[in-house]
């Protein structure tokens, strides 16, 4: 027995190794690996930052600043203080810059609020002002709800008298 000796791969001949190919032929593009998005936006930003919780401080005062109820319990004469405080805590709180914790500290709003007696009246009236504050800004019915929720919760737990 003899091997058979294999026969030589078939070569294309010289004039069609230059030639391009048909389009039918073309290699297709490799789609680029798909990555996950970053999404870099804080619910601060994505409300439209600094401006947004301006305007909710704002409406809110504007009405406490009427209210019979709630206008005691505030100390100082011009509510510009109170106004700083909350836009500076709200701010810090959503995403935006640290400097109420930088100026105060850790907030402690329980703490911070035990000087005033929070009846469920007074839970009320400030929810009454910060919802007119809240409808006033216009927001997505998401960011309405995660932040009303948060209002509603934090006010609920500032209660300490019946």
């Amino acid at each position: 027995m003899t091997d058979p000796t294999p026969e030589p791969a078939p070569q294309a001949p010289p004039s069609a190794v230059s030639l391009p190919l048909s389009p039918a032929r073309q290699p297709t593009p490799q789609p680029q690996a798909f990555t996950q998005p970053q999404y870099t936006e804080n619910f601060y930003e994505a409300v439209g930052g600094h401006p947004t919780f301006v305007q909710l401080v704002d409406v809110f005062y504007a009405g406490v600043a009427d209210d019979p109820l709630m206008r005691p319990m505030y100390p100082e004469e011009d509510l510009g203080p109170a106004k700083e405080r909350l836009l500076l805590f709200l701010e810090q709180y959503w995403g935006g810059p640290k400097t109420y914790g930088e100026q105060r500290g850790h907030p402690r709003l329980r703490m911070r609020h035990m000087p005033f007696i929070v009846t469920p009246a007074a839970r009320d009236a400030w929810l009454r002002h910060m919802r007119a504050a809240v409808d006033s800004l216009n927001l997505s019915p998401l960011h309405e709800g995660t932040l009303w929720d948060y209002l509603e919760r934090a006010a609920h737990s500032m209660v300490n008298s019946a």
